[in-house]
C-alpha cells in the first residue's frame, strides 16, 4: 500500500527541451532598399538592429503573428507575402531557444511610423552588414547582402 501525498506542478514551458518560441519577422524591401529597425534603449538586445516583428501568440499563425506586430510596431497594415528563411537560434539570455522565421511583406513606405525603436533606416542589401544585427538575423544579414536571399515586392 501507499501512502502520502503527491504534489502536482504546473508544467512551465521553460522545464521542457522541446519548447521553442516561434518570433516572426518582416524584409520590407521598397525600391531596392530593405527596412531595418533598431531596438530601443533601455530593453532587451538594445540598440541592436532586427528586422520588425515578434513573438507569434497562441491562436496565431505565423502571417497572423506578423500583420499585427507591424501594425503595433510601424503603425502599418501590411501585406504578407512568402516565407524566405527560418533560423533557429538560443540566446545565453533567453530561457528557451527561438525559431526564428522571416517573411517577405510590403508596405507602403510613406505610412510607416517609427512607434518602438530607436530609429530605422532604409538600406541596400549590401550594405545591411555594416549594422550590428542581432545574433539571430546575422546568417540572413549575409545571404541577402551577397544575393544568395533576394527580396522584392514582385517575389511575395
Amino acid at each position: 500500500m501507499l501512502f502520502g501525498a503527491f504534489l502536482f506542478l504546473p508544467e512551465f514551458e521553460w522545464a521542457r527541451p522541446d519548447t521553442m518560441l516561434t518570433v516572426v519577422a518582416a524584409i520590407i524591401e521598397h525600391q531596392g532598399k530593405i527596412l531595418a529597425c533598431q531596438r530601443a534603449r533601455g530593453g532587451r538586445f538594445e540598440l541592436l538592429w532586427e528586422f520588425p516583428g515578434g513573438k507569434v501568440e497562441p491562436g496565431e499563425t505565423p502571417e497572423q503573428a506578423l500583420a499585427r506586430e507591424l501594425k503595433e510596431e510601424l503603425g502599418v497594415t501590411a501585406r504578407i507575402g512568402r516565407e524566405v528563411y527560418r533560423s533557429k537560434y538560443s540566446y545565453a539570455e533567453m530561457r528557451e531557444p527561438i525559431e526564428l522565421v522571416f517573411f517577405a511583406a510590403s508596405a507602403v513606405p510613406d505610412q510607416i511610423e517609427n512607434k518602438e525603436f530607436e530609429q530605422i533606416a532604409w538600406r541596400t542589401p549590401e550594405s545591411l552588414p555594416e549594422l550590428n544585427f542581432l545574433a539571430a538575423d546575422r546568417d540572413l544579414i549575409d545571404r541577402v547582402a551577397s544575393g544568395v536571399i533576394r527580396v522584392n515586392r514582385s517575389q511575395t
